[in-house]
């Protein structure tokens, strides 16, 4: 599978404005697929759900607002590498997440170390696995429509 790095983030699940807790979440990044973050969580009562997002969004997300799709990344306040938002959307449904920018910075630190930003495509199996990757994805939805 190639080298990865794992991380045990605590983070605030954040339910209403006026209800949160603190959960423990999973950030892998694995140089198989050197683009990606991958965020597990797992909540009271129901199994670990997986997001799988651009490692790149991840890094701009701490210092800025970023992401226009499911994943969307913001620091909370101006004050630079304070506190990051993290919401993941699936329709109505959202789970969203905050968490200090300290641990998700040295998170990507060792990301670097391991892939420099910019360097992902010098892996030289990267394409074969994007192929299997995009064969895997066409077949679940040709199986499920």
């Amino acid at each position: 599978m190639g080298e990865s790095v794992q991380a045990e983030v605590m983070m605030s699940f954040l339910v209403s404005e006026e209800l949160s807790f603190r959960i423990p979440v999973e950030l892998r990044y694995e140089t198989s697929d050197p683009y990606a973050v991958r965020l597990t969580f797992h909540l009271p009562g129901d199994a670990p759900v997986t997001w799988t997002f651009g490692r790149e969004l991840l890094v701009d997300g701490v210092a800025m607002p970023c992401g226009d799709g499911d994943v969307r990344i913001a620091p909370v306040d101006p004050e630079p590498l304070a506190e990051v938002l993290i919401r993941l959307q699936v329709g109505s449904d959202q789970a969203l997440f905050r968490s200090s920018a300290a641990p998700l910075v040295a998170f990507l630190d060792r990301t670097d170390k391991l892939v420099p930003l910019g360097q992902e495509g010098a892996l030289a199996d990267f394409d074969a696995h994007l192929d299997e990757a995009l064969d895997r994805i066409l077949a679940e939805e040709q199986s499920a429509g």
